[in-house]
């Protein structure tokens, strides 16, 4: 069973870009009220927690983009731009589709995305943690959702900065629309 994120329980702004054409797509991938939603793994939904605690420390908030996809998203995906280093391969799983993966980026108290050097989404080596081109207010802000993330017991991936996961995804179970409950397909 996966937790659904709302508020006011979770302070986070929800913008899931699949299910809008405001992704690499250009298209909807999520269908239905339900592709608005965001779900997680009920570990990831308390980590979550705890990092949207660090951030507010900090005066940040966190905009959500992507949580739970469903398997057959992740094909969707993949048929579209087959890169593996910016999307799991569907036939190995991907985080996403286990509940334990959030794409999200940290917003300032007027709701303002901070500067992290690229889109959400944007699959150039720009958008790695590692990328030094970048401005170095960029950088900074990578840092911070880094080490808020970290310290919440989240784990990320080097070629996405939005992209966090639990350690040991492969440890959960990969999850398709119907075995989930979600509906967002």
């Amino acid at each position: 069973m996966l937790t659904e994120i709302t508020k006011p329980e979770f302070d986070v702004e929800i913008e899931i870009a699949y299910a809008t054409s405001n992704n690499f797509t250009n298209a909807p991938v999520y269908c239905g009220a339900a592709g608005s939603k965001c779900f997680l793994h009920p570990v990831a939904a308390q980590k979550l927690q705890t990092a949207i605690k660090y951030a507010a420390g900090l005066g940040l908030r966190f905009k959500i983009f992507d949580a739970y996809r469903p398997t057959e998203a992740q094909f969707k995906l993949w048929e579209y731009t087959p890169d593996p280093n910016f999307l799991a391969n569907p036939h190995s799983g991907s985080p996403h589709s286990r509940g334990v993966a959030i794409d999200l980026t940290l917003i300032d108290a007027q709701g303002t995305e901070l500067d992290m050097g690229t889109a959400f989404d944007e699959f150039d080596p720009k958008s790695y943690h590692s990328n030094l081109i970048i401005s170095a207010a960029a950088q900074k802000n990578r840092r911070i959702i880094l080490g808020i993330m970290v310290a919440s017991g989240w784990d990320w991936y080097d070629n996405e900065w939005w992209h966090y996961q639990l350690p040991n995804p492969r440890a959960y179970k990969l999850l398709s629309d119907y075995e989930a409950g979600t509906e967002i397909m």
